[in-house]
């Protein structure tokens, strides 16, 4: 009897790490999931455009032959991510290391510090001196991050979305896997030659506050896996249910041949 009360006890063990291992699973546990609720938004700041940014700008006119020397070419894009082989090539303005790009006509303009639509505004007068009738559309055609570490599509993805958010990110790469720890992923930012390495917790609701909380232009995503993807003799959460099916028969077997 006493051999029997210790398998039980082996048992509960086995479940209760099983449990304790769940709590850390769910997103922003501290969000009340039982009522509505909501909150303003105070954290986002439109992108501005830096060195290295590559912009598209197109400008349309009644004249389109004449205004289209400005228009960069974007031959295809496929779902998130640009196609940038050599057949299917993808052209635009660099910003050069002052935060200067040159068009057509205009000339050399100052453009980093700007929004996209900052710097549509700043070229809307010079183009009518030109085009009484153009309108300009601007973009940064070269916004990338990367997702990489415990996640189910790690890769570099191309966003045609200036508010992208880090769980938007981390959906483009399929999700956290199972064994990722949540409580601290963390976002690599480079900002006027400082990295910076920021701690994100997923299980809380603060996430969607903070500052870190809205992408910047090559920013990176690292997601650590937990001890339990590699511990020894580990084979998955996905197993954990079979082996405690079986020990649970096992239970129930000596229990009854003891009777």
């Amino acid at each position: 009897m006493k051999k029997i009360n210790i398998f039980f006890f082996l048992v509960f063990l086995i479940l209760s790490s099983s449990c304790s291992s769940y709590k850390d699973i769910p997103y922003y546990q501290d969000l009340n999931h039982d009522s509505p609720s909501q909150e303003q938004i105070t954290n986002y700041s439109p992108l501005t455009i830096q060195p290295a940014d590559i912009l598209g700008i197109n400008v349309n006119s009644r004249n389109p032959e004449s205004s289209s020397v400005f228009n960069y070419n974007l031959n295809k894009v496929n779902g998130n991510n640009f196609d940038n082989s050599p057949d299917n090539p993808v052209t635009g303005y660099l910003v050069d290391k002052n935060g200067e790009i040159e068009l057509p006509l205009i000339g050399v303009l100052k453009v980093a510090g700007l929004t996209t639509a900052q710097l549509k505004e700043k070229m809307r007068p010079l183009l009518l001196t030109y085009y009484k009738d153009a309108t300009v559309s601007v973009r940064i055609i070269n916004f990338k991050v990367t997702v990489y570490g415990d996640v189910q599509k790690p890769d570099v993805y191309t966003l045609r979305n200036e508010k992208t958010t880090i769980t938007q990110a981390l959906a483009l790469a399929g999700d956290l896997n199972i064994t990722a720890k949540r409580k601290n992923v963390i976002l690599v930012r480079e900002v006027e030659g400082v990295r910076n390495y920021i701690p994100i917790d997923l299980t809380s609701k603060k996430t969607f506050q903070s500052p870190y909380y809205y992408l910047r232009n090559n920013d990176e995503i690292y997601v650590q896996p937990s001890r339990t993807k590699y511990a020894p003799g580990d084979i998955g959460f996905r197993t954990l249910t079979l082996v405690l099916s079986g020990l649970s028969i096992i239970a129930i077997t000596l229990s009854t041949v003891i009777r």
